[in-house]
């Protein structure tokens, strides 16, 4: 377990927010894969997780927030998306600069490694991923195409300079609407959400004849 700072938290969307995190010495990661954020809340030790009573009394929560950042180069990021009845997502949108959270990691086997074509799938806070990864591999001169599946997506700003610096951005109703974004492409598809997308995103995903689709489910909704 490791100590980090807030840097800056800024809103990037209904309910969402990005942390910036300093980067410890030492700590390397690529984007899609993800951290174990702990906190002490109200007296009691809470993860984001599974729902089994801590030593201290607290209620434990799985703290899996993938990052969203293209790199972990002196600062990182997470992207979190909160509910008022939550427990940790909505103390971390509280932080503010200056104020420290443990996290441990980094976890995952799906990552980005800045090499080849990336198109990525995505639902939710899955799109702080999405943006990582479209990110890195611009700035590594490789094709980039976003799809988030919904209304409204989080990191507009983001999206819009993707597309302005050559990335292929959709916001769709159906995944049918991607077909054409997928098929014939090389590229590696990434689907990051929760496990009813992930499902159909990779059904549709390997339907186009994708031959790499990697995907990091975050459990139910």
């Amino acid at each position: 377990m490791t100590a980090v700072t807030v840097e800056a938290v800024e809103e990037v969307g209904t309910r969402t927010v990005a942390l910036t995190l300093e980067t410890p010495g030492g700590f390397d990661a690529e984007p899609g894969q993800f951290l174990l954020v702990r906190a002490t809340i109200d007296g009691s030790e809470e993860r984001r997780s599974s729902g089994n009573r801590s030593e201290t009394g607290g209620v434990e929560e799985t703290g899996y927030y993938t990052l969203s950042s293209p790199d972990t180069d002196g600062t990182m990021e997470i992207t979190v998306e909160y509910v008022p009845e939550g427990t940790l997502a909505p103390w971390l949108a509280e932080r503010t600069a200056g104020d420290e959270i443990s996290i441990e990691g980094p976890f995952g086997d799906v990552r980005y490694t800045g090499e080849g074509d990336a198109v990525v799938l995505a639902e939710g806070p899955g799109i702080g991923p999405a943006v990582g990864i479209a990110e890195r591999a611009r700035e590594g001169g490789h094709d980039a195409t976003v799809v988030f599946w919904g209304e409204d997506p989080p990191h507009r700003d983001r999206l819009d300079a993707l597309e302005a610096d050559g990335a292929t951005v959709l916001v769709v109703e159906s995944l049918d609407e991607a077909v054409d974004s997928l098929t014939g492409s090389d590229a590696t598809v990434y689907v990051f959400g929760f496990e009813s997308f992930v499902r159909d995103a990779k059904t549709v995903a390997e339907a186009t004849g994708a031959a790499d689709v990697r995907a990091e489910s975050f459990g139910p909704r």
